[in-house]
């Protein structure tokens, strides 16, 4: 029998201890289990995991332990003290969504560190935002959620010191990278302290990942997470069709069903905005999510969806990891994901917090193969749906020959010092309820123990 390690096994501090027990947390996921002891040991990592895997506090649980504690004595014998006052740990993350979901768990988990400060930088905002993220910047928040691009705008204008950052963290390094985002990150680690810890997760590991973690890392400790299968009470079926026939399979499952809190995945930009008008013909509510928009123009786009005012949300992948919707009932992909872990990310936007949903994809002949390969991941066959009345008829699903033969398949945590067990009040940066597990009381409804109120970093978005 597997036995999971628990938090309390570890030697996070007991502030951090407090908070995951209010949140409810008992039991380590395999990453955390994994990188937490590591972390506390002063090695780098390289962690290989997926989103939905806890690897956002794999990295902030260890770094927080640490720094409420004041400073480490690790067993390699370096003692490090992490200053008041000063920017300890930088996390870059892809885009602004995520960077607004690990400032919220750092809430959740710093709520019993009163001297452990955030403030998430990004992008997209208004004036008033960005003087609130240099007073922060100035005056040393002491952890730095931000954006690639944002960041190296405050870098250039001489706004941040990181003469002090013990903590270097890359979330989704592999998105960081098809966003181009390359360049930005050696510049930003190139201002880092050489003693610096640093830690990379990523859901793939491309040729370019493994480069920038030997450029980045110093005798790092790989944790790599397979890729998990989707949930079984997803229902995942497919429908075998030529390009021209899509529209005609949608017009039809809208018609066959009222069908809501949809999400229709397309592979490019300009299909999204193909596929999103289209539906308003067919007078469909719609929205549409990708890159070409403004950052307002997604933040509200989101919160149109979320509310219930849009039914339906076509998107490029920029909504396959990192957002929390919990009541998607039925993720379409338009396109065949070019491979299984981007095919994981999608579908599993729906069947969450204990919902049934359904997967549907549509299967056109240039991309049989890839989804043959979704199949092999799977180990099974997904269900191939009858075209609807009228539509005519697919093509045939199988293996194109290959003119080569076969293809290949791709296929001792020591102690340390601790100290600090006070309470009191985690300054965050923006006010409201926090999302997520967490209990509280005071301005926090729910039942969390310990004095003070909540406050966080910016207001909410």
């Amino acid at each position: 029998m597997n036995v999971k390690m628990t938090f309390e096994e570890t030697y996070l501090n007991d502030n951090i201890l407090d908070a995951l027990y209010d949140m409810r947390f008992e039991e380590m996921t395999p990453i955390q289990e994994k990188c937490i002891p590591e972390m506390l040991n002063g090695r780098d990592v390289l962690g290989v995991a997926q989103t939905g895997t806890g690897k956002t506090a794999a990295y902030l649980l260890p770094i927080l332990s640490m720094l409420d504690d004041g400073y480490v004595d690790f067993p390699d014998g370096r003692h490090i003290e992490f200053p008041q006052e000063a920017i300890n740990c930088v996390i870059m993350a892809p885009t602004r969504e995520l960077a607004q979901q690990i400032d919220q768990a750092m809430q959740g988990f710093g709520y019993y560190l009163p001297n452990v400060s955030s403030v998430a930088v990004y992008g997209g905002n208004d004036g008033n935002r960005y003087y609130q993220e240099l007073n922060a910047l100035k005056t040393g928040a002491s952890v730095i959620i931000a954006t690639p691009g944002r960041f190296i705008s405050h870098l250039t204008m001489d706004n941040v010191d990181m003469s002090k950052v013990s903590f270097f963290v890359l979330d989704e390094a592999d998105r960081m990278l098809d966003m181009g985002f390359s360049d930005d990150i050696l510049k930003i680690a190139s201002f880092l302290p050489k003693t610096c810890q640093t830690v990379m997760f990523s859901a793939t590991m491309p040729d370019k990942i493994e480069q920038l973690a030997k450029t980045l890392l110093k005798n790092p400790v790989e944790v790599k997470i397979a890729v998990s299968k989707p949930a079984e009470k997803i229902q995942q079926s497919a429908y075998v069709c030529y390009e021209a026939q899509k529209l005609k399979i949608v017009e039809a499952m809208f018609k066959q069903g009222d069908l809501k809190r949809v999400i229709i995945f397309a592979g490019k930009i300009n299909k999204v905005k193909d596929v999103y008008h289209a539906l308003l013909r067919m007078k469909i509510n719609a929205g549409q999510m990708h890159s070409d928009l403004t950052q307002a123009e997604r933040d509200e786009m989101m919160f149109r969806f979320k509310s219930g005012q849009v039914d339906v949300l076509v998107a490029t992948d920029i909504l396959s990891r990192g957002i929390d919707i919990d009541d998607i009932a039925m993720v379409l992909n338009y396109d065949v994901p070019r491979d299984a872990e981007d095919y994981v990310h999608r579908i599993g936007r729906t069947a969450r917090a204990e919902r049934d949903g359904k997967a549907v994809t549509f299967i056109s002949e240039e991309d049989i193969r890839y989804f043959l390969q979704i199949e092999r991941f799977l180990e099974r066959e997904v269900t191939k749906n009858p075209l609807p009345d009228g539509i005519g008829e697919g093509p045939e699903y199988k293996a194109a020959p290959r003119a080569n033969g076969k293809g290949k398949g791709r296929g001792r945590w020591g102690k340390r010092n601790r100290k600090g067990n006070g309470k009191g009040n985690h300054k965050g940066f923006s006010k409201g309820d926090q999302k997520g597990n967490q209990k509280s009381k005071g301005e926090n409804k729910g039942n969390q123990k310990g004095k003070g109120n909540n406050k966080g970093h910016s207001k909410k978005q």
